[in-house]
């Protein structure tokens, strides 16, 4: 790599590593979240010179991410707060884990880290109709879980 790429490439990881490591975590659940955002970025760093030159670099490192750490089938989990929260509902995180994967992932970035469906829709490489769909769907299961009247 030539010092030029390798700046364009540290350019890179600081605009789009924070984005990426959320939506891995939102998808795969905290430690394979972890663990994918670090294999696509490794991949990125081994592969810049072709990656550099795709149109939605993030949004294929996202699916590089998913696709290395698909292979172990781990169940996922979530972390459970080492202190009481009483504005997190208790079965939250267990009914997350319990949704499909680009469900949770929509639900996730949308509802806890302010993303825009259009944001979710160009990172996971989806059309924007399709996010919004896995998102209603996700709320939805949610709410029945959780016996939550939606009064909308």
């Amino acid at each position: 790599m030539t010092a030029q790429q390798e700046v364009e490439f540290r350019r890179f990881l600081l605009e789009v590593e924070p984005r990426l490591h959320r939506a891995l975590v939102a998808g795969l659940g905290w430690e394979r979240g972890r663990e994918a955002t670090a294999e696509a970025l490794a991949y990125a760093w081994e592969h810049w010179s072709a990656v550099s030159r795709y149109d939605n670099p993030a949004g294929y490192l996202f699916r590089v991410g998913q696709s290395k750490v698909r292979r172990r089938k781990v169940r996922i989990l979530f972390e459970r707060p080492d202190h009481p929260d009483w504005q997190v509902e208790p079965a939250l995180a267990r009914l997350l884990a319990e949704l499909p994967e680009r469900q949770r992932l929509a639900v996730v970035l949308v509802h806890a880290y302010g993303w825009t469906p259009s944001e979710v829709a160009d990172l996971a490489g989806l059309s924007l109709s399709t996010v919004q769909t896995h998102l209603s769907r996700g709320l939805k299961r949610l709410r029945a879980s959780l016996e939550v009247i939606d009064h909308a």
